[in-house]
């Protein structure tokens, strides 16, 4: 059991700081991952809904860059509702998001021209309020830009996922800068999972909680997103030896 979400000093005060954070005075409903390791390290149990959180990948690669779309598609996979998802690149592969559980029909994709028009169309997609969540892919994401977006999708109830794409490594360094999301991640490609005979398993992503909002850091090592756009534990970990490596606490980004 998580030590923080038992204490109840702990959970009074984030209830203080929500309330002086003033949006954040209501509580705000959740997506759990239905991994207690991970719901256990968010307030609430889970996601947050109408809310601004961050996805990029662990590398500069594009392996890297894919799990972070995978991860963000299996997030709103399981939201109820049409999803936006706004690019300046044609490069998304819709049946790799089809297999983390977004089947395309529910998807309305929108091709920006750059990236200033990309912020403005993921801004009004959480504004809409007729979406279920708004995935939109930005190299940069300033505080007030940020903050903008965390307002829209507080007022509308919709989940917003920015996922952080770089087209020059340079770019990568603004991800260290603050910014008004709820959470951060960050996921990485990891050896798929052994199977007994010849063949592929299932996909493993290293999966950072950078930072997350009145909560803590961590790390966990999961098996990728299924056909519903859920995570697992994989084997070994759940039930051997190295369950202690789930969920190590970080210092925060």
């Amino acid at each position: 059991m998580n030590e923080t979400a038992a204490n109840p000093v702990v959970a009074e005060l984030r209830e203080r700081i929500q309330r002086l954070e003033g949006g954040q005075a209501r509580r705000r409903a959740v997506l759990p991952f239905g991994i207690k390791e991970i719901d256990g390290r968010l307030p609430g149990g889970g996601l947050a809904l109408g809310a601004l959180h961050e996805v990029a990948g662990g590398g500069n690669g594009a392996i890297d860059g894919a799990a972070a779309a995978l991860f963000s598609a299996g997030i709103v996979a399981r939201i109820r509702g049409k999803i936006l998802w706004c690019v300046t690149r044609q490069d998304l592969f819709a049946p790799a998001l089809a297999q983390a559980g977004l089947a395309p029909g529910r998807v309305i994709y929108v091709e920006a021209g750059d990236e200033k028009s990309v912020l403005a169309c993921f801004e009004e997609g959480l504004r809409h309020g007729g979406l279920g969540g708004v995935v939109a892919e930005v190299a940069r994401l300033s505080m007030t830009a940020s903050r903008r977006l965390e307002l829209a999708a507080e007022a509308s109830g919709a989940i917003g996922i920015a996922i952080r794409r770089w087209r020059r490594h340079t770019e990568a360094a603004d991800f260290g800068q603050p910014t008004a999301s709820v959470t951060r991640w960050r996921v990485s490609g990891l050896p798929s999972t052994a199977l007994p005979v010849q063949g592929v398993g299932r996909a493993r992503w290293r999966l950072e909680l950078i930072r997350c909002r009145a909560g803590e850091s961590a790390d966990f090592e999961v098996e990728a997103c299924d056909g519903k756009g859920h995570l697992a534990l994989p084997a070994d970990l759940a039930h051997g030896s190295d369950q202690k490596t789930i969920g190590r606490r970080r210092a925060a980004g």
